[in-house]
C-alpha cells in the first residue's frame, strides 16, 4: 500500500493547472523563430507602422516584400530600405482587389520562392458620426481593412500549408475589441478581422502555421493625416482635432517602439498581443463585463463633436492633411507635435 495520500480534489486541479501552464511555455519555447533570412510581406509597408515593421523586420535579417497603392511613397521606402543594406522587392498593390493581391503574391514568390511570414497591416481609418455614414462607407471600409487581410492570408496559404510552415500577423485594432464612437466602420471591419485571426490560429496549427492577432491601442504613426474624416466642415475639423490629439500622446507608443513589441510577438508565436498596457487592462475590462465599457463609451460619446452641417451644407469626406494644413489652432499644433514628428519619421508626408 502506497504510503502517499490520495490527491484532493483541490490538488487535481493544482497538478492540472501547473501541468498547463508549464505545457504552454513549453509550446512557446517551441514556436520561437529565429527571423533571420526568411521572406516577410508586409501589405502597407510604405509608411507608418508598414514601414516602421520593415525596418524592424529588415534589421532582424530578413528579406523585405512590401506594397501599396501609392508607387512615389512606395518608391521612396524602398530606397530607404534598401540603403539601410535590405533585400527588398517593392511593387504597388490595392489589397481590396483579390486578383491584385494573388498577383502580388505569385510575383513574390516567383522573385523569392517562398513567403515565410505575411504582416497584413494595410488599411484604412474612417472618422465620424453613424448619421453621417452611408452603407457605401461601411463597405469601403469592409473591402480595404477586412478583405484586404482576408485577401493575401489566401494568397499565401497554399504555399505555407504545403511546407507546413509559416508566420501570419494580422494587425487589427483595440476598436476590434471595443466598438468606438465615430469610429464604427473601422471597428466593424476589425471586429471581424479579431475573429480572422483568432479562427486561423485555431485551424493552422495543425499545418505549422502560427497566426498572431495584434491588438494595438493608440500608436504614434502619424497616421492622422491619412485617415479619413466624414461630414460637414465643422464636424471634420472637430473630429480630426480629438483624433490627432489622442495619436499624439506621449502615452502612444511611437511606430518603431509598436514594431518591435509586434515583432517580438511574432517571433515567439504568440495568438495574440495587446498594447499598450491601458489598452489591455480595457480589454480585459470588456470581456468581464461589457455593459460597463458601452456605457463608457456612451459617455465618450456624449464628449465628442456632434455638429449638424449648416444649411445647404454637403456632408463630404476629406484627409486628414489639408484639415490639418489650414488649422490656425495653437493649443491644436502644441499637444499633436509629436504625432506632426511621426508624419515625417514614417513617411506619412
Amino acid at each position: 500500500m502506497s504510503n502517499f495520500p490520495n490527491p484532493t480534489p483541490s490538488g487535481h486541479m493544482l497538478a492540472l493547472g501547473a501541468g498547463g501552464l508549464i505545457g504552454l511555455k513549453l509550446l512557446q519555447r517551441r514556436n520561437r523563430a529565429d527571423l533571420a533570412g526568411k521572406l516577410a510581406l508586409i501589405t502597407g509597408g510604405s509608411r507608418g507602422l508598414g514601414l516602421a515593421l520593415a525596418r524592424e523586420l529588415g534589421a532582424q535579417g530578413c528579406k523585405l516584400a512590401i506594397c501599396a497603392r501609392d508607387r512615389a511613397e512606395l518608391d521612396l521606402a524602398a530606397v530607404e530600405l534598401r540603403g539601410a543594406g535590405y533585400d527588398v522587392f517593392a511593387d504597388i498593390c490595392d489589397v481590396s482587389d483579390n486578383d491584385a493581391v494573388t498577383a502580388f503574391v505569385n510575383n513574390v514568390e516567383a522573385h523569392y520562392d517562398r513567403i515565410d511570414l505575411l504582416v497584413t497591416n494595410a488599411g484604412e481609418i474612417q472618422v465620424g458620426p453613424v448619421h453621417e455614414l452611408s452603407v457605401v462607407d461601411f463597405e469601403r471600409i469592409m473591402n480595404i481593412d477586412f478583405f484586404g487581410t482576408l485577401y493575401p492570408v489566401m494568397a499565401v496559404l497554399p504555399g505555407m500549408r504545403a511546407r507546413k510552415a509559416g508566420r501570419i500577423a494580422l494587425i487589427t485594432s483595440i476598436g476590434g475589441r471595443i466598438a468606438t464612437p465615430h469610429l464604427l466602420t473601422y471597428s466593424a471591419a476589425k471586429f471581424a478581422t479579431v475573429g480572422l485571426g483568432e479562427g486561423l490560429a485555431a485551424e493552422l496549427s495543425r499545418d505549422g502555421i502560427t497566426v498572431t492577432t495584434v491588438v494595438p491601442g493608440l500608436m504614434r504613426t502619424g497616421s492622422h493625416i491619412q485617415a479619413r474624416f466624414t461630414g460637414g466642415e465643422e464636424q471634420r475639423e472637430a473630429d480630426f482635432a480629438w483624433f490627432a490629439t489622442g495619436a499624439s500622446a506621449p502615452t502612444s507608443p511611437p511606430a518603431d517602439k509598436a514594431a518591435r513589441i509586434i515583432v517580438e510577438a511574432i517571433r515567439r508565436g504568440k495568438h495574440e498581443v495587446t498594447f499598450p498596457w491601458m489598452f489591455a487592462l480595457v480589454s480585459r475590462l470588456h470581456g468581464l463585463a461589457p455593459g460597463t465599457t458601452v456605457r463608457l463609451m456612451q459617455i465618450a460619446e456624449a464628449l465628442l463633436p456632434n455638429r449638424s452641417p449648416s444649411p445647404g451644407e454637403t456632408v463630404a469626406t476629406e484627409r486628414g492633411e489639408p484639415i490639418e494644413e489650414r488649422s490656425d489652432s495653437r493649443r491644436l499644433r502644441v499637444v499633436t507635435r509629436l504625432g506632426r514628428d511621426a508624419e515625417t519619421d514614417f513617411n506619412q508626408t
